[in-house]
Parts: structure tokens; sequence; C-alpha cells
């Protein structure tokens, strides 16, 4: 390579990188695998080597990726929050123990192993035993304050017990447990959305929601690893986690003490065959030096302190041949393309099927039936096609061609201007879709008629007993006895349970309705905000937009779905069924904000913020999400984003901080 090459090289790795960066930290939807990133950082690391006077100042070699975002207020960190040097080899985990051993001449030294949890990185200060601040990493210096979203995780206690200090930070990891991943991901299947990758990417997204409210619906876990204080007390890292166990802190019970590297051999060949009978995921293992006087001699470079680094297990790729492609129809109508695959072992596991998630996918991998191609797991979960085996391809084996008509029945495909899925908009007569809102309707989070199964529907609209969920209200005894396997007690207890849903809150049969984008969490707030259905068989998209969390693509959704004349009449139909259709409001403390619409921004010390927003509704306020021309006050409380402060300001919105908003509706100080 000459030196234009290389500079070319360099400058190529270096956007690639960047870009690689921005698709993990911010967007949390990575396109490569840990193991190919840092091939490439360390190619680029080689080249710099080689070439200094073609490193950029902006080098990924330099600089930690970023997830700060503009939604929250950015906090700088009191101590820069590095990343970690990476090792896939024993060799190099060795070269590392030597330069230990050689900085620190004639000492002895001991190593903590800790296993490194795959999620998002997190600092949190406690004064007093109180949890008074969360900051994301983001780019090492600065991060996003976040605080709010991470009080609503059960296992980080918000006041500690013990003899605890006054004030000190601690580091640790948000994560998210496979099985909660996986009910997470049925539900978003169930409200028609695409399923996420892996847990990582959902604990990264759900701590840059909005709606602290929404976060608490998310089962989030904290692991943490790391104390921090001005005047440290402790003599080693062991010691100081301890403690911080005993105050009630989650501190990983899968760490051990190591006194030399084969120690930590071992401790790397036992957790990475039992890292598969975990229950979250975990790439691999951090060692650190336990003395922290050790820590403070050997210091840091620009990027990574010198005393730790994480070895990473390789992730587990499994070489196959794809068989076919599938398709299958979601209720949404929404067609996700499935690889049929020879059937191969994976992580302890038999894989038969893989999603292509999408047609560009298919055209980015350039995937042809007959071709062999690589399979890993997401996450270690979710099996996917990451490759094809080019040098086994023929010359002769034509390019894929993603259908044009649906599978189930045959109607023409549509595609959403700038989407990425296929839809089928064949809604009233396409089985899947049919039979999949049924399901959705009946669903615990729904309706909750929990004696109405996939078989049980599945009979029913064979049976043309039930074509849409308004024929559900319809059904008789003496109708439901006909059914193949249908005992007389079985059928009144379906009876039963659809009786029984007439009492479900409006806030569940909106979305028992699958309107698409519209989740639990959005259909409480257009419940709430809207009133009853009939205000939103009305509604412009601009109205819709003043309901908190909702935007332009869920209020162009509500819109097109309330246009359509089968949907008047399915609306009909469940009014006249008796389904509670509009909102059943509790008694009101008071009508002193009645006709006021509230924005609240930024932390709060008396209350939270969803305990600020519970004030407001009960005394006839209405909350938003964002400052327009139809707010009339701001409450702010500590760390308010400057955006929705120069927005207030700019169109004379009433600004209150915490006093003077609980001042406004009579109550005193907690």
């Amino acid at each position: 390579m000459d030196s234009r090459q290389a500079k070319d090289r360099i400058d190529q790795l270096t956007a690639a990188l960047k870009d690689h960066n921005y698709r993990y930290y911010v967007l949390a939807e990575p396109v490569i695998s840990d193991f190919e990133f840092d091939r490439l950082l360390k190619e680029l690391e080689y080249l710099e080597g080689q070439y200094p006077q073609y490193a950029r100042p902006d080098s990924p070699t330099r600089h930690v990726g970023s997830d700060v975002s503009n939604e929250f207020r950015s906090i700088r960190h009191k101590r820069p929050m590095l990343s970690l040097g990476n090792t896939y080899s024993a060799a190099e985990l060795k070269d590392f123990d030597g330069r230990i051993a050689k900085a620190l001449v004639n000492e002895t030294y001991e190593y903590v192993c800790e296993l490194k949890v795959d999620g998002l990185a997190i600092s949190i200060f406690y004064e007093q035993g109180r949890l008074v601040q969360a900051v994301t990493r983001g780019d090492g210096v600065q991060g996003d304050d976040v605080t709010e979203n991470v009080r609503t995780i059960r296992s980080l206690p918000k006041q500690l017990h013990g003899n605890y200090p006054s004030s000190f930070e601690i580091r640790g990891e948000i994560f998210m447990h496979r099985k909660a991943f996986e009910k997470l991901n049925e539900e978003r299947q169930a409200a028609g959305e695409l399923p996420y990758a892996n847990p990582r990417n959902v604990a990264s997204g759900s701590l840059k929601l909005k709606d602290s409210r929404e976060v608490a619906a998310r089962p989030l876990d904290i692991i943490l690893y790391h104390y921090l204080e001005e005047q440290q007390r402790f003599a080693t890292h062991w010691e100081a986690l301890e403690a911080a166990r005993s105050w009630g802190l989650n501190i990983s019970p899968h760490s051990r003490k190591c006194s030399g590297l084969e120690e930590v051999f071992s401790f790397l060949k036992h957790w990475d065959e039992a890292r598969k009978s975990l229950s979250f995921d975990t790439d691999g293992v951090v060692i650190k030096m336990n003395s922290l006087n050790q820590q403070q001699e050997l210091g840091y470079t620009a990027k990574v302190p010198r005393w730790a680094i994480a070895y990473k297990f390789q992730t587990e790729t499994a070489h196959t041949r794809l068989i076919n492609i599938s398709f299958q129809v979601g209720r949404t109508g929404a067609i996700t393309p499935v690889a049929n695959l020879e059937p191969v072992s994976l992580l302890g596991t038999i894989v038969k099927r893989a999603s292509l998630y999408n047609a560009n996918e298919i055209e980015r991998l350039d995937i042809r039936p007959g071709d062999w191609v690589y399979v890993e797991k997401g996450g270690e979960i979710i099996p996917k096609v990451t490759g094809v085996d080019f040098s086994k391809r023929g010359n002769d084996v034509p390019a894929f061609r993603y259908i044009s008509h649906c599978p189930e029945c045959h109607t023409e495909l549509v595609r959403e201007e700038d989407g990425a899925l296929h839809y089928c908009p064949n809604e009233t007569g396409c089985p899947p879709q049919v039979k999949g809102r049924i399901e959705h309707f009946v669903a615990r989070k729904a309706m909750n008629i929990d004696s109405i199964g996939s078989e049980t529907i599945d009979l029913l609209y064979k049976a043309g007993l039930v074509q849409n969920v308004a024929d559900l209200y319809d059904l008789r005894l003496a109708q439901l006895l006909t059914l193949e396997r249908m005992a007389d007690k079985s059928a009144q207890n379906m009876l039963n349970g659809i009786d029984a849903s007439r009492q479900v809150p409006f806030e569940r049969v909106l979305f028992a309705l699958g309107i698409r984008h519209v989740g639990e969490t959005v259909a409480r707030n257009i419940a709430a905000s809207a009133g009853n259905i009939a205000w939103l068989e009305q509604a412009s998209t601009e109205q819709l937009q003043q309901i908190e969390e909702v935007g332009q693509i869920i209020a162009t959704s509500i819109s097109h779905w309330f246009s359509k004349p089968a949907h008047k009449q399915l609306i009909h139909r469940l009014q006249q069924a008796g389904l509670k259709l509009e909102t059943e409001h509790k008694a009101a403390d008071s009508d002193l904000l009645k006709g006021n619409t509230l924005v609240i921004t930024g932390t709060f010390l008396q209350y939270s913020r969803d305990e600020i927003r519970e004030m407001i509704e009960r005394n006839g306020g209405k909350n938003a999400s964002s400052v327009s021309k139809n707010t009339n006050y701001l409450v702010a409380g500590e760390g308010v984003g400057p955006a929705k402060m120069e927005k207030a300001l700019a169109l004379g919105v009433a600004i209150l901080n915490e006093d003077e908003f609980l001042t406004m509706i009579g109550h005193g100080n907690k």
C-alpha cells in the first residue's frame, strides 16, 4: 500500500466507523457485529501508526462513540467515562498482563474479573443516600441527563440503607433480560410493529424515550460495577463494590478475584460456556486491576484505562444452506420475508428459520435461494442471516425477485413512501390479517378475553361466525356448540368472557382496535386527551399531534383508519354492543386548571414528573409533551431543556417553577 492508498483507506475507515458509532450509540440499530467493528478499528489504528500524517483529529481511535441526543439536557461528566480496550485472543491478554508486570516492577497484584453485560453504560449519583442524577456515557466527556427514566428501574434503589457516604458516583450497565425482551417483541408484533433485534437496542432506546411512564413499562434492569468518590475511602475495587452491595445497590454476583493470569483464563473458559445459561446477554469479561492505588499508578491513555481490558467472546456463527425464502403476513398486512434453512446448531439450539426483515435487507445481502449463508443470533436470541458465502454460488443463479402479490390472498402489495415494508391492503379479506386482528383484540392487555385462543379464532373464522371483532358480540351458545371439540362449558366460558369485556376501559378498547403505530401508551394518552371515540373520528391530524407522544406518523395513521367506511361501521357495531368508547373520568380534586394545557420539563424535588402530570389531570388540566401556541403554562423543574424554554419565551407562555405550580393548585410543600 502506497501513501495515497493509505490516506484513502484511513479516510474510508474513519467515515465508516463514525457511521457505525452513530448507528450503535444514537439509533441503537447496529448493522455490523462488535467483532467486525473492532476489526475495522484495529485496521485504522495500524494505518494511523504507519502514516500518522493522515490521522484525523476526530478519528474514532481517539474518541469514544457518542449517544448524546438533542432531546435531553447535556451534562459534563465529573470524570471522563472512557471505553475499554478490546481483545479476542489469549495472546493479546498475555501482552496486557506483561505490560502490567513491567509497569509494576516487583509489585504483587491481582485482578477482578466481571461479566461484561451487553447494555447501556450509565453514571449515577447519590447524595445523602438519595438518587439525584443519572447520566449516559455520551461521548465520554458529556452525556444525557436521563434521571427521570432511570428512576423507573425497580432494581435500582432511590434511597440507600446502611453506612453509605454522603456523596458518591457509581457506574453500571442498564440492560434487559431475555424473557422480558421476548415478551416485549411479542407485544410489538401484536401492535403491528417490527421486532427489536436484541435486548441492548431496547435498553438504549428505552432510556431515550421522552415519557418516563413508557420507560416504566419496559422491564429494564441494572448491574453496577464501578465506584467513584472525591476522597477514596477504599483500598481495592472489590472492597468498594462489596460496600456498595451492603447499601442495597445491585452488584453482579458473578465476579471473581484472580491472583494471576491462570485464574483469569479459568474464569474466561467457564463463562464462555456458562453464559448460555444466564438470563441476560454478556459478550465478554472485563479484567481490572483490583488495587485502586495501582490503577492510579498505571493511569490512562487518551481513550482507555491502562489498568483494564475487555476480553470479548467470539460470536458463534453457523454455516448452512438457504432452502428458500417464504413470506408471512402480519395482522396489519405487513409482509415479513423468512429464510428457511437447512437445520443447523447454533448456541445450543437448532435453527431452521431466520428473519430477513424486508426487501432492503434481501437486496443488501444479495441473498438467493440455494446460497450458503452465515447465521448468527442477534443478541444471542433472534437468528439472523449476516452474509452469503459467494464462493459457493454458481454463475447461473438468478437474482431474487421480491413478491408483488400477497402470498395468502393474492392482492397486489403496496409499499409506503420511504418505507422499508411491503403491505397487503386487503385487510377485510386476507385471512392472516383478519385472524391476527381478532387475536390482538382478545389479548390480555386489550379486551382480555382469555377463553378465546388462536385455535378457537381459526374455528370461528372457518365456520363463518366471526369475520371481524364486532362479530364476537353477536355469538350465541347454539352457534358455538356446532363447532368441532366445543363443549357446553367451554362455549359458556367464551360467552362470559365476551360479556365481561364490555367493562374494559376506553383506553384498552382503543388499543384493541389495532390501529397501526398505536401501542398501549399512545392509546392511553389519546383516550385521556380525546375523551371519546366521536372526537377521534372527526379530529384532524393537526389536532391529533397536540396529544402527548403523537407525531405526524401516528396522527396520519389514526386519521387514515377512521376515514374508512368499514371502520366507521365497526365502531357503530361496537357501540351497539355496549363497549366503553369514552373515558370515565375520576372525580377531580378541582377545576382550577380547567381549559389549560401544561407542559412539564426538568427534574422536580418534591414530586416525580408522573405525580405532577396526575395533579394536572386531577385539577382539570391537560398534559402536552411539547410547547405550542396552545400551551398555557410551562412547569419547569431543575435542568430544563433549553429548546422548550426558548420556545415558551418566544410564544409568551407563562413559566412556573415547582412551588408556584403547587401553590396554583392549592398544595403545600410535601
